[in-house]
């Protein structure tokens, strides 16, 4: 009886340490894009002519952010399940 109560406490918590971790990186990823588009509109504000290299640098900034954490809510998603 101890030995299936600890079992699925053991999976109750790989469940919940998978679902923190996507949770985690979601807001990781919309704070890191939040401060590059707040530093991006201050560049733009102080250099108005380099608008389009600045938005140019924000996107692809902001995709590589989005990339990372696609692939952390990923690894969470397969934690949970396996």
């Amino acid at each position: 009886m101890m030995t299936l109560m600890i079992i699925l406490l053991e999976v109750a918590l790989g469940k919940l340490g998978a679902t923190l971790g996507a949770g985690i990186a979601a807001v990781a990823a919309g704070i890191g894009i939040g401060n590059i588009g707040a530093r991006a509109a201050e560049a733009t504000a102080r250099q108005p002519e380099a608008g389009n290299d600045i938005r140019t640098t924000m996107i692809i900034s902001a995709a590589l952010i989005e990339g990372i954490c696609i692939l952390g809510i990923v690894t969470c998603i397969i934690a949970l399940f396996v």
